[in-house]
């Protein structure tokens, strides 16, 4: 799935979404109406860009349109993950990840599983990350 042509008012729409399973354009416009002023034909326009992205479906039932994700939502958090760490030199996510892990509240449980990880990471860890910016175009 190709995340980065997911706008900002598209991932809000995507999260309505996964957390409705199955829900129709007035459903999300109500749930969105209070937070962002949207106006329903808003909404239904947002649900239509998901749709020809393919990360909606629909279907008609009646006069309306039931939409749901093609993608779950991890799948959706590990793609702009992804994303995210090939927009970057590999060298600065480490700063990126300490960044996110200040700005972001854990629960203890997710702390250990962090934690977990750093174990496990530590295990195959380099002694210099390699560069991938393009040559001549590194401040690293």
């Amino acid at each position: 799935m190709d995340v980065e042509n997911i706008t900002k008012a598209e991932w809000e729409v995507m999260r309505v979404v996964w957390t409705k399973k199955a829900t129709t354009s007035s459903e999300v416009s109500a749930l969105l109406e209070e937070s962002f002023a949207w106006k329903p034909s808003t909404v239904k326009t947002l649900l239509n860009r998901l749709v020809d992205k393919n990360f909606l479906s629909t279907k008609k039932d009646g006069k309306r349109f039931i939409y749901e994700a093609v993608i779950n939502e991890t799948q959706g958090t590990e793609s702009l993950a992804e994303d995210l760490t090939g927009k970057i030199c590999a060298r600065k996510i480490p700063d990126f990840l300490l960044t996110i892990m200040e700005k972001s509240q854990f629960t203890l449980e997710d702390l250990e599983n962090i934690e977990k990880l750093v174990a496990k990471k530590k295990q195959t860890a380099v002694a210099a990350i390699p560069c991938n910016c393009l040559p001549g175009h590194c401040d690293c």
